[in-house]
């Protein structure tokens, strides 16, 4: 009960954020933008808004996800919160993992908002219910979740501006992944040793936006209806995996600090 109580409280401080509504606001601008851009293409509007309102949910997903997992902990911190919830008898475990979860809920409610938009505008232009958006859609949910355990590890040990930072970095290493391996393998020696080290310890955050990738060997789509359910479980208990094990290192971390 006491982490759920903490991930209630944190649910709801998020909610009220309005940087939080800035950013979701614009992208559910850049989704209905479409609408009106798609009258200047030949046919292809439905491929245009589907495209341009995916990639406005995986770009301020994550920028939300950065902002509010740098900035939960560090937050308790600044104002001296944590100096009288701390000494009652609450586990330092049950606070970080109420925080994490309060993000989590928070961050799943923004990405169905972003991607109910989505769909609606899909609607209004014919498409009908797409189920290939709706998979990119849950593996982009599954991609802030793991983006957001991370920024809220390093948030726990260093200040909102290193741990964004950390974090932007993270996510780009870790969607560039397919690119690595290969730069690694034309490099050879311990170039190639270190980014398959690398590449095992960062999160492959590749495999949650497979839009005409070639992941595995195979070429996967979500657009061509590619990917199966085997590919949708295997990704999702792979990043919520991910997700728990930096969790448990961000509570190791904290446990560590001395607050009282």
């Amino acid at each position: 009960m006491k982490i759920v109580a903490i991930a209630r409280n944190t649910f709801r401080e998020a909610v009220r954020n309005k940087i939080l509504y800035s950013l979701v606001m614009f992208a559910t601008a850049l989704i209905l933008g479409s609408l009106v851009l798609g009258d200047f293409t030949l046919g292809e509007e439905i491929r245009l808004t589907r495209d341009l309102g995916l990639y406005g949910v995986d770009i301020f997903g994550v920028l939300i996800a950065i902002f509010l997992g740098v900035n939960m902990l560090y937050k308790e911190l600044q104002l001296k919160t944590v100096y009288t919830i701390l000494p009652k008898p609450i586990a330092r475990y049950q606070f970080v993992l109420g925080k994490w979860l309060g993000l989590v809920f928070t961050l799943v409610l923004q990405v169905a908002v972003m991607g109910a938009v989505l769909q609606v505008a899909l609607l209004i232009q014919g498409a009908g219910f797409e189920t290939a958006v709706w998979k990119a859609l849950w593996l982009l949910m599954i991609n802030v979740i793991v983006v957001t355990s991370i920024a809220l590890a390093f948030s726990a040990f260093s200040t909102p501006f290193l741990s964004g930072v950390f974090s932007m970095g993270i996510f780009l290493v870790g969607r560039a992944t397919p690119d690595l391996v290969e730069i690694g393998k034309k490099a050879g020696g311990l170039a190639h040793t270190g980014v398959a080290i690398a590449v095992k310890i960062l999160p492959n955050l590749h495999l949650f936006f497979p839009s005409g990738a070639v992941v595995g060997a195979k070429h996967i789509s979500v657009h061509a209806n590619l990917v199966d359910m085997n590919y949708m479980v295997s990704a999702t208990l792979y990043g919520l995996g991910y997700s728990i094990v930096v969790v448990a290192l961000a509570i190791v971390i904290f446990r560590k600090r001395d607050f009282v």
